[in-house]
């Protein structure tokens, strides 16, 4: 089985099964358990110990609040700090409150900006080590004071960085979906551009022939009976469009069959140098076609020279279909920074009010022009109907 080429790669993140995500209160029942457990377990020291229920329940009072530190972080800190401090004015220095106070201390580094982090963290450490001071043993410098006020600042440490975390992991995940949005976007854009490619090759090689073998099948069919030489001429021309139709889109058949799109089969591509052999085809049809030409017809070359020739072939296919009077004039004008198509000819009353064709050759016509940073123009003219373009002109011939 292959795998989509427009679609991204497989990642270690994507193949492996997402971890569990652990419910909320799955921590908030360890940590009442890990407060409750302190409380009651045999401390050394006295002021360690909870005496008498009082005692007891004011130990374990942080395991009833811890749940609401995430919707109220501070408001859980400052009575985790009250309680501290009621502790410590009795002389109790239970490490189920410092363990409390160190838990709310999380939640609000969890759930704040850095800066806020560190003021309301240090804030808390200078009470905590106020608090201490009552209930200290000897020495403000007593290692059980301090044990609490170091509890506390790695606990402010840790839900820092555990929100740095969780934005670093929001990050990049956020530019991953932006980035795959962008692959995609860019997939679809090469499609449709190559969509358009392949509808203005098709269109370029099929409508001007079949115009010519419509046309030469007129003619042959009226010039049957009395202008057997005509009809044979006709037919002869008739021939030739369809092997030259034939070998375009076989040519395009084999491009879009190609495996490596860089093996060397394209779409066929004629510039301003095959000008005569077209000017030749439309008049074997009964098309009086002249042609001026201003300046070296030489150097529109490349990617201008082939969008020339293409304006030259549909306006001619037009003028083929609904012109009248069987005529038309081309001028081709090179200058020194743009290359002027205009292509005029004179049309029925109906044509030249729009009624005639669907648009779609001129549409694919726009889109060639543009493709060179060129304009065009179409539209009533004194006398017919006037199709203009102007190419721009590099040194290469290309935009």
């Amino acid at each position: 089985m292959t795998r989509d080429p427009t679609s991204p790669a497989p990642t270690p993140d994507t193949l492996a099964p997402p971890h569990p995500v652990i419910p909320a209160w799955v921590g908030d029942v360890i940590a009442a358990v890990l407060i409750v457990a302190v409380a009651f377990a045999p401390l050394p020291g006295p002021e360690f110990r909870p005496d008498g229920w009082a005692q007891l329940a004011l130990v374990v009072a942080p395991a009833a609040l811890l749940p609401f530190r995430r919707r109220w972080p501070v408001s859980v800190l400052l009575v985790c700090l009250a309680l501290y401090g009621v502790a410590a004015w009795i002389g109790l220095l239970s490490p189920g409150i410092g363990l409390g106070v160190a838990i709310a201390m999380f939640g609000v580094a969890n759930r704040s900006t850095r800066r806020r982090t560190v003021i309301i963290g240090a804030i808390t450490v200078v009470i905590v080590f106020v608090f201490s001071i009552p209930a200290a043993v000897g020495s403000v410098f007593d290692p059980r004071v301090f044990q609490f006020v170091f509890a506390v600042a790695f606990a402010a440490a840790a839900g820092d960085g555990a929100r740095s975390r969780r934005a670093y992991i929001a990050a990049i995940t956020e530019r991953a979906e932006r980035a795959e949005q962008t692959r995609e976007a860019e997939a679809r854009r090469r499609v449709t551009e190559e969509r358009l490619r392949l509808a203005r090759d098709l269109h370029d090689a099929v409508a001007h022939q079949i115009a010519v073998i419509s046309l030469n099948a007129g003619v042959a069919s009226s010039a049957l009976p009395g202008h057997p030489e005509r009809a044979a001429a006709a037919l002869g021309t008739i021939r030739g469009a369809a092997r030259t139709v034939l070998g375009e889109i076989g040519g395009l058949l084999a491009m879009l069959r190609a495996d490596d799109p860089d093996d060397g089969v394209d779409a066929p591509q004629v510039g301003l140098e095959r000008l005569p052999d077209l000017l030749d085809q439309f008049r074997s049809t009964g098309l009086d076609v002249q042609v001026r030409i201003e300046g070296g017809i030489d150097q529109a070359t490349g990617a201008v020279g082939i969008v020339a020739y293409r304006v030259i072939q549909e306006a001619l296919t037009n003028v083929h279909k609904h012109g009248a009077e069987h005529r038309a004039h081309v001028l081709i004008d090179v200058g020194t920074a743009a290359l002027r198509v205009v292509v005029t000819n004179p049309v029925h009353a109906r044509s030249a009010r729009g009624g005639a064709g669907t648009g779609v050759g001129l549409i694919g016509l726009r889109e060639r022009v543009g493709s060179v940073r060129g304009s065009v123009h179409a539209g009533p003219a004194p006398g017919g109907w006037r199709l203009s373009a102007i190419l721009p002109l590099t040194k290469e011939g290309a935009p």
